[in-house]
């Protein structure tokens, strides 16, 4: 049995002694199954919900909430969570109430945790080798003058002052990646998309807070291949990304792009180009493909239409046009992986396992990036809650490995080259 933890009004996590603890998936409230839990993950970081209380089960086996700190009945309490580290695929939401019908939570990845045997352990299963993105290996001492080093080499690249705001504001790992002048660094260079997703990172709407803002301008192709050659040549296990969080959809600035890849892979045959797109202006797509495109990462949420346009609600473009865009790039030899937005009790749906795996059969996807969806349940419910309800993400991922054993599975993007 794993107890309920929460936090009390000091920033302290606590166990409650006589609550076992509880999680969700889509609309349910859960106990845990053992193959659901693993020890809490090294990187990982104990947050409180905000406005919202925890659940659990007392030991007659109800369900019972608690407002107030038993050990200290004048102070309050609030849910814990778990905020995981790249690499790892939430199992189960926390399992909490909220205290304000009008509070939205924060785009987070909340994860349900619990405690056993005097160890904290979370609801998540490891999905891919996670140490270039621990969170030891970045806003260290030495980031300023790295940053600092970069902007003075590049004093007019206004991409460069871009990403050393998203350093040290937001703690933009792949940021940060580009001044540390290794592995995968992002490089934004569209303000502009064709999609208006509901948990949108880079643009507030729907009532819901971008984590960060958008790119205000332009990017020139000067200023694309100075910081993109730079990084190639330089980088360890080298990849630049386009379509990162900062920005809009990067296909949209195809015109730039295509000509700045072009003039990149002149100066340098080294290290891996990706785009991470919606894949929707197919037009743009094939042009950045034969330009020389390395890989190309496609963010789907479902790959049922309907579900589709639910969640992405495309502006000009339709789910036809993702599908013609990643035939053109495996027809041109890139490698193609789908960015899975994963939500338990949605993604685990056995109608939607169907369509992903006939999506990935008939498109001939290389690779499945399992990435937590960050949105307050609440806010997803209201689009999706007669779809809610699935086998489990352990049974999901286990269904993938056994029906394509070629498909890769992973988090994250890695290098091609």
């Amino acid at each position: 049995m794993y107890l309920t933890l929460y936090a009390n009004e000091r920033g302290e996590v606590l166990e409650h002694p006589a609550l076992s603890m509880l999680g969700r998936t889509g609309l349910d409230w859960v106990g845990p199954e053992k193959e659901e839990m693993i020890p809490l993950p090294k990187g990982s970081s104990l947050v409180s919900i905000p406005d919202h209380i925890p659940v659990g089960l007392d030991r007659d086996e109800n369900l019972s909430y608690f407002e107030l700190d038993p050990m200290a009945p004048q102070r309050k309490v609030y849910a814990v969570a778990a905020l995981l580290p790249q690499g790892f695929t939430r199992t189960l939401l926390p399992a909490c109430v909220s205290s304000s019908r009008e509070a939205v939570l924060p785009l987070m990845g909340y994860t349900a945790v619990g405690l056993k045997n005097d160890k904290i352990y979370v609801a998540a299963v490891q999905s891919d080798e996670h140490r270039k993105w621990h969170p030891v290996n970045y806003n260290t001492e030495g980031l300023e003058s790295k940053i600092h080093a970069i902007l003075k080499k590049m004093p007019e690249n206004r991409i460069a002052r871009q990403l050393a705001r998203c350093s040290l504001e937001y703690g933009c790992f792949t940021a940060q990646n580009i001044f540390y002048q290794r592995w995968e660094g992002g490089i934004p260079t569209s303000r502009a998309c064709n999609a208006n997703c509901i948990a949108c990172i880079s643009e507030s709407h729907g009532g819901v807070d971008s984590p960060q803002n958008r790119i205000d301008f332009n990017p020139t192709v000067e200023e694309i291949c100075q910081l993109g050659t730079e990084h190639l040549e330089r980088a360890q296990d080298a990849i630049i990304s386009f379509g990162q969080g900062c920005e809009g959809e990067p296909s949209l600035n195809a015109r730039n792009l295509s000509r700045a890849i072009q003039i990149i892979r002149d100066r340098t045959e080294q290290g891996t180009i990706n785009i991470n797109t919606n894949a929707g202006y197919s037009e743009g797509i094939k042009a950045i493909c034969d330009a020389g495109l390395d890989s190309m990462r496609v963010t789907i949420f479902s790959c049922k239409e309907e579900n589709y346009n639910k969640y992405h609600r495309p502006n000009t473009y339709c789910f036809k046009d993702v599908e013609s865009s990643i035939r053109y790039a495996k027809e041109k030899g890139k490698y193609v992986a789908i960015n899975l937005l994963v939500f338990p009790g949605f993604s685990d749906r056995e109608e939607e396992i169907e369509h992903l795996l006939d999506f990935v059969k008939r498109n001939d996807i290389d690779m499945i990036q399992l990435r937590n969806l960050n949105i307050d349940p609440e806010l997803l419910w209201q689009s999706f809650e007669s779809e809610m309800g699935g086998i489990g993400i352990n049974k999901f991922l286990a269904l993938l490995k056994q029906e394509m054993p070629q498909l890769k599975l992973g988090s994250y993007t890695h290098p091609i080259r």
